[in-house]
Protein backbone atom coordinates (compact mmCIF):
# COMPACT_ATOMS: atom_id res chain seq x y z
CA UNK A 1 0.00 0.00 0.00
CA UNK A 2 1.20 3.66 -0.32
CA UNK A 3 3.34 4.65 2.46
CA UNK A 4 0.75 7.79 3.16
CA UNK A 5 -2.77 5.51 3.53
CA UNK A 6 -1.25 3.83 7.28
CA UNK A 7 -1.86 7.39 8.25
CA UNK A 8 -4.58 8.55 6.18
CA UNK A 9 -6.58 5.73 7.89
CA UNK A 10 -5.89 6.95 11.35
CA UNK A 11 -6.95 10.61 10.65
CA UNK A 12 -9.79 9.90 8.88
CA UNK A 13 -10.97 6.30 9.86
CA UNK A 14 -10.22 6.65 13.53
CA UNK A 15 -7.99 3.04 13.45
CA UNK A 16 -4.55 1.49 11.47
CA UNK A 17 -4.37 -1.19 8.57
CA UNK A 18 -3.55 -4.37 10.28
CA UNK A 19 -3.87 -6.22 6.69
CA UNK A 20 -4.74 -6.31 3.13
CA UNK A 21 -7.64 -8.03 1.80
CA UNK A 22 -7.39 -7.57 -1.86
CA UNK A 23 -5.54 -4.75 -4.30
CA UNK A 24 -7.25 -3.65 -7.93
CA UNK A 25 -5.87 -1.54 -10.35
CA UNK A 26 -7.80 -0.56 -13.31
CA UNK A 27 -9.55 3.15 -13.52
CA UNK A 28 -8.19 3.86 -10.03
CA UNK A 29 -6.46 2.09 -7.40
CA UNK A 30 -8.61 0.15 -4.64
CA UNK A 31 -7.49 -1.74 -2.25
CA UNK A 32 -9.12 -3.50 0.77
CA UNK A 33 -8.00 -3.54 4.11
CA UNK A 34 -8.61 -5.08 7.79
CA UNK A 35 -8.07 -2.29 10.48
CA UNK A 36 -6.62 -3.67 13.45
CA UNK A 37 -10.22 -2.63 15.49
CA UNK A 38 -11.62 -5.73 12.91
CA UNK A 39 -13.26 -3.94 10.65
CA UNK A 40 -12.72 -4.51 6.63
CA UNK A 41 -13.14 -1.51 4.37
CA UNK A 42 -12.45 -0.40 1.13
CA UNK A 43 -10.17 2.75 -0.23
CA UNK A 44 -9.95 4.18 -3.47
CA UNK A 45 -7.53 6.19 -5.01
CA UNK A 46 -7.52 8.34 -8.38
CA UNK A 47 -6.88 11.00 -10.25
CA UNK A 48 -9.24 14.00 -9.35
CA UNK A 49 -10.34 15.29 -12.19
CA UNK A 50 -13.03 17.44 -10.65
CA UNK A 51 -15.83 14.48 -10.62
CA UNK A 52 -14.97 12.84 -7.78
CA UNK A 53 -16.45 15.00 -4.45
CA UNK A 54 -20.26 14.98 -6.54
CA UNK A 55 -19.76 10.96 -7.21
CA UNK A 56 -19.08 10.26 -3.70
CA UNK A 57 -21.83 12.73 -2.32
CA UNK A 58 -24.48 10.88 -4.36
CA UNK A 59 -22.90 7.59 -3.46
CA UNK A 60 -23.62 8.42 -0.04
CA UNK A 61 -27.36 9.70 -0.44
CA UNK A 62 -27.99 6.49 -2.00
CA UNK A 63 -26.62 4.55 0.23
CA UNK A 64 -28.12 7.06 3.08
CA UNK A 65 -31.82 5.60 1.50
CA UNK A 66 -31.20 2.26 1.46
CA UNK A 67 -30.05 1.96 -1.90
CA UNK A 68 -27.84 -1.23 -2.65
CA UNK A 69 -24.49 0.36 -2.40
CA UNK A 70 -21.42 0.74 -0.57
CA UNK A 71 -22.14 3.57 2.10
CA UNK A 72 -18.78 6.17 2.31
CA UNK A 73 -17.19 6.60 5.21
CA UNK A 74 -15.11 9.62 4.15
CA UNK A 75 -15.80 12.29 1.83
CA UNK A 76 -13.12 12.44 -1.20
CA UNK A 77 -10.04 13.98 0.52
CA UNK A 78 -7.34 15.19 -1.95
CA UNK A 79 -4.06 13.40 -1.40
CA UNK A 80 -1.43 15.45 -3.37
CA UNK A 81 -2.77 14.85 -6.91
CA UNK A 82 -5.19 12.13 -6.18
CA UNK A 83 -9.03 12.21 -4.56
CA UNK A 84 -9.11 9.38 -1.64
CA UNK A 85 -12.37 8.33 0.10
CA UNK A 86 -13.08 5.09 1.93
CA UNK A 87 -16.34 2.87 1.99
CA UNK A 88 -17.67 -0.27 3.92
CA UNK A 89 -16.55 -3.32 2.20
CA UNK A 90 -19.80 -5.64 0.38
CA UNK A 91 -18.28 -8.69 -0.31
CA UNK A 92 -20.40 -11.54 -1.44
CA UNK A 93 -22.81 -11.75 -4.63
CA UNK A 94 -22.24 -13.25 -7.86
CA UNK A 95 -22.48 -11.48 -11.13
CA UNK A 96 -25.99 -12.34 -13.10
CA UNK A 97 -24.49 -13.25 -16.55
CA UNK A 98 -26.15 -13.65 -20.30
CA UNK A 99 -27.63 -11.07 -22.86
CA UNK A 100 -31.02 -12.16 -23.69
CA UNK A 101 -34.20 -10.21 -23.64
CA UNK A 102 -35.35 -11.30 -20.28
CA UNK A 103 -31.80 -10.64 -18.81
CA UNK A 104 -32.20 -7.27 -19.82
CA UNK A 105 -35.35 -6.81 -18.44
CA UNK A 106 -33.90 -7.93 -14.85
CA UNK A 107 -31.09 -5.27 -15.59
CA UNK A 108 -33.55 -2.63 -16.77
CA UNK A 109 -35.61 -3.15 -13.32
CA UNK A 110 -32.59 -1.77 -11.73
CA UNK A 111 -31.21 0.60 -13.73
CA UNK A 112 -35.11 2.48 -13.93
CA UNK A 113 -34.52 2.45 -9.59
CA UNK A 114 -31.30 3.70 -9.73
CA UNK A 115 -32.18 6.67 -11.75
CA UNK A 116 -35.57 7.46 -9.85
CA UNK A 117 -33.49 7.55 -7.00
CA UNK A 118 -30.96 10.13 -8.88
CA UNK A 119 -33.31 12.27 -10.16
CA UNK A 120 -34.10 14.26 -7.02
CA UNK A 121 -30.46 14.59 -5.59
CA UNK A 122 -28.64 17.69 -5.90
CA UNK A 123 -25.12 17.46 -6.63
CA UNK A 124 -22.59 19.59 -8.71
CA UNK A 125 -22.96 18.01 -12.28
CA UNK A 126 -19.55 15.62 -12.36
CA UNK A 127 -17.80 16.71 -15.26
CA UNK A 128 -16.53 16.17 -17.63
CA UNK A 129 -17.93 12.47 -18.24
CA UNK A 130 -16.22 9.60 -18.34
CA UNK A 131 -14.37 8.90 -20.71
CA UNK A 132 -16.28 6.01 -22.96
CA UNK A 133 -19.23 8.15 -22.82
CA UNK A 134 -17.39 11.32 -23.22
CA UNK A 135 -18.77 12.03 -27.05
CA UNK A 136 -19.38 15.78 -25.81
CA UNK A 137 -15.58 16.23 -25.34
CA UNK A 138 -14.23 19.52 -26.79
CA UNK A 139 -10.96 17.76 -27.71
CA UNK A 140 -9.96 17.69 -31.41
CA UNK A 141 -10.70 15.04 -33.30
CA UNK A 142 -13.24 12.23 -32.79
CA UNK A 143 -12.18 10.79 -29.95
CA UNK A 144 -11.57 12.19 -26.62
CA UNK A 145 -7.43 12.57 -25.49
CA UNK A 146 -6.34 9.64 -24.44
CA UNK A 147 -2.74 9.20 -24.12
CA UNK A 148 -2.64 5.18 -23.79
CA UNK A 149 -4.33 5.21 -26.85
CA UNK A 150 -3.65 8.06 -28.71
CA UNK A 151 -0.19 7.05 -28.61
CA UNK A 152 -0.65 4.11 -30.36
CA UNK A 153 -1.09 3.38 -34.60
CA UNK A 154 -4.63 4.57 -35.21
CA UNK A 155 -4.57 3.28 -38.49
CA UNK A 156 -5.12 -0.11 -36.76
CA UNK A 157 -8.68 1.24 -35.82
CA UNK A 158 -10.86 -0.12 -38.37
CA UNK A 159 -12.68 2.05 -40.71
CA UNK A 160 -16.44 1.20 -39.88
CA UNK A 161 -15.70 1.84 -36.08
CA UNK A 162 -14.85 4.90 -36.97
CA UNK A 163 -17.55 5.86 -38.91
CA UNK A 164 -19.86 4.39 -36.34
CA UNK A 165 -18.43 6.59 -34.02
CA UNK A 166 -18.72 9.18 -36.14
CA UNK A 167 -22.30 9.21 -37.25
CA UNK A 168 -23.39 8.33 -33.22
CA UNK A 169 -21.43 11.32 -32.28
CA UNK A 170 -23.09 13.59 -34.77
CA UNK A 171 -26.65 12.40 -33.62
CA UNK A 172 -25.47 12.86 -29.84
CA UNK A 173 -24.15 16.31 -30.16
CA UNK A 174 -27.74 17.14 -32.05
CA UNK A 175 -29.27 16.46 -29.71
CA UNK A 176 -31.47 19.38 -27.37
CA UNK A 177 -32.56 17.60 -24.71
CA UNK A 178 -31.90 17.88 -20.39
CA UNK A 179 -28.61 16.61 -18.59
CA UNK A 180 -29.65 14.22 -15.55
CA UNK A 181 -27.74 12.53 -13.06
CA UNK A 182 -26.95 8.40 -14.25
CA UNK A 183 -24.84 5.78 -13.93
CA UNK A 184 -22.24 5.59 -16.92
CA UNK A 185 -20.55 2.52 -16.49
CA UNK A 186 -24.08 -0.41 -16.21
CA UNK A 187 -22.24 -3.64 -16.69
CA UNK A 188 -22.78 -7.01 -15.45
CA UNK A 189 -19.22 -6.68 -13.54
CA UNK A 190 -19.94 -3.92 -11.72
CA UNK A 191 -23.18 -5.67 -10.64
CA UNK A 192 -23.64 -8.07 -7.58
CA UNK A 193 -26.66 -10.37 -7.45
CA UNK A 194 -28.33 -12.73 -4.07
CA UNK A 195 -31.35 -14.99 -4.24
CA UNK A 196 -32.49 -13.39 -7.11
CA UNK A 197 -32.09 -9.38 -6.53
CA UNK A 198 -29.55 -7.50 -6.84
CA UNK A 199 -27.18 -7.01 -4.11
CA UNK A 200 -24.74 -4.34 -4.58
CA UNK A 201 -24.22 -1.85 -7.75
CA UNK A 202 -20.81 -0.98 -7.69
CA UNK A 203 -18.41 1.85 -9.68
CA UNK A 204 -19.58 4.63 -8.70
CA UNK A 205 -16.94 6.67 -9.91
CA UNK A 206 -18.84 6.45 -13.52
CA UNK A 207 -21.99 8.92 -12.55
CA UNK A 208 -22.31 11.05 -15.21
CA UNK A 209 -24.14 14.14 -16.40
CA UNK A 210 -26.57 13.94 -20.28
CA UNK A 211 -29.46 13.32 -21.36
CA UNK A 212 -31.42 10.47 -19.46
CA UNK A 213 -32.18 8.52 -22.99
CA UNK A 214 -28.82 8.89 -23.72
CA UNK A 215 -28.25 7.21 -20.39
CA UNK A 216 -30.86 4.40 -20.49
CA UNK A 217 -29.33 3.85 -24.32
CA UNK A 218 -25.59 3.41 -22.98
CA UNK A 219 -26.68 1.14 -20.31
CA UNK A 220 -28.78 -1.07 -22.85
CA UNK A 221 -26.02 -1.70 -24.80
CA UNK A 222 -23.65 -2.15 -22.18
CA UNK A 223 -25.66 -4.09 -19.43
CA UNK A 224 -23.87 -7.63 -20.24
CA UNK A 225 -20.44 -6.37 -20.51
CA UNK A 226 -18.13 -8.37 -18.00
CA UNK A 227 -14.51 -8.29 -19.38
CA UNK A 228 -13.74 -8.25 -21.99
CA UNK A 229 -16.89 -5.47 -22.73
CA UNK A 230 -19.42 -5.95 -25.44
CA UNK A 231 -22.57 -5.01 -26.69
CA UNK A 232 -25.87 -6.82 -26.24
CA UNK A 233 -27.78 -8.06 -28.81
CA UNK A 234 -29.87 -5.34 -30.45
CA UNK A 235 -33.33 -7.31 -29.28
CA UNK A 236 -31.93 -7.16 -25.77
CA UNK A 237 -31.37 -3.24 -25.84
CA UNK A 238 -35.25 -3.10 -27.34
CA UNK A 239 -35.92 -5.69 -24.42
CA UNK A 240 -34.41 -2.76 -21.89
CA UNK A 241 -35.52 0.41 -23.20
CA UNK A 242 -39.04 -0.81 -23.68
CA UNK A 243 -38.91 -1.85 -20.03
CA UNK A 244 -36.59 1.03 -18.74
CA UNK A 245 -39.69 3.15 -19.93
CA UNK A 246 -42.49 1.51 -18.80
CA UNK A 247 -40.66 1.39 -15.05
CA UNK A 248 -40.05 4.75 -14.76
CA UNK A 249 -43.39 5.62 -15.93
CA UNK A 250 -43.31 7.89 -19.76
CA UNK A 251 -42.40 7.29 -22.96
CA UNK A 252 -39.42 8.59 -24.68
CA UNK A 253 -39.72 11.05 -27.63
CA UNK A 254 -38.92 10.19 -31.13
CA UNK A 255 -35.75 12.32 -30.85
CA UNK A 256 -34.82 10.49 -27.42
CA UNK A 257 -35.32 7.15 -28.87
CA UNK A 258 -33.08 8.30 -31.30
CA UNK A 259 -30.33 9.33 -28.80
CA UNK A 260 -30.90 6.13 -26.69
CA UNK A 261 -29.88 4.15 -30.06
CA UNK A 262 -26.57 6.36 -30.58
CA UNK A 263 -25.56 5.98 -27.26
CA UNK A 264 -26.14 2.42 -27.44
CA UNK A 265 -22.75 2.95 -29.64
CA UNK A 266 -20.51 5.07 -28.59
CA UNK A 267 -19.05 3.13 -25.84
CA UNK A 268 -18.96 -0.54 -27.86
CA UNK A 269 -16.94 1.83 -30.33
CA UNK A 270 -14.75 3.29 -27.80
CA UNK A 271 -13.85 -0.60 -26.63
CA UNK A 272 -13.53 -1.78 -30.34
CA UNK A 273 -10.70 0.96 -30.68
CA UNK A 274 -8.72 0.02 -27.97
CA UNK A 275 -9.05 -3.71 -28.92
CA UNK A 276 -7.56 -2.54 -32.04
CA UNK A 277 -5.11 -0.63 -31.11
CA UNK A 278 -3.81 -2.89 -28.45
CA UNK A 279 -4.39 -5.80 -30.50
CA UNK A 280 -6.19 -7.98 -28.35
CA UNK A 281 -9.63 -10.16 -29.96
CA UNK A 282 -12.37 -7.63 -31.33
CA UNK A 283 -14.99 -8.70 -29.29
CA UNK A 284 -16.20 -5.27 -29.21
CA UNK A 285 -15.29 -4.73 -32.98
CA UNK A 286 -17.38 -7.61 -34.07
CA UNK A 287 -20.41 -6.69 -32.22
CA UNK A 288 -19.92 -3.21 -33.62
CA UNK A 289 -19.65 -4.81 -37.08
CA UNK A 290 -22.31 -6.87 -36.61
CA UNK A 291 -25.04 -4.24 -35.23
CA UNK A 292 -24.03 -0.79 -36.25
CA UNK A 293 -26.57 -0.84 -39.42
CA UNK A 294 -29.78 -1.33 -37.12
CA UNK A 295 -28.03 0.82 -34.33
CA UNK A 296 -27.76 3.57 -36.31
CA UNK A 297 -30.75 3.37 -38.86
CA UNK A 298 -32.88 3.39 -35.26
CA UNK A 299 -30.84 6.16 -34.14
CA UNK A 300 -31.11 8.13 -37.42
CA UNK A 301 -27.90 8.26 -37.94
Amino acid sequence: MPEWLPGWCVDHLGDRPAGVLFTLRQMSSVVGLRLAGGRAVVVKMRDDGGRVAACVDAQTRLADRGFPCARPLTPAVRVGPLAVHAEEYRPGGDPLPGDTPDVAVRYATVFARLMAELADLTVAPPLPNPRWVRWDHPDPGLWPAFDEVDGRDQSAVPAYVVDTAARARRRLLAADLPCVLGHADFEAQNLRWRDGEVSTVHDWDSLAWMPEAALAGAASGAFASASPPTLAPVESSVAFLAAYQDLRGRRFTDEEHEIAWAASLWPAAHNARWEAVHGDPPVSGAAVRAQAAERLRRANA
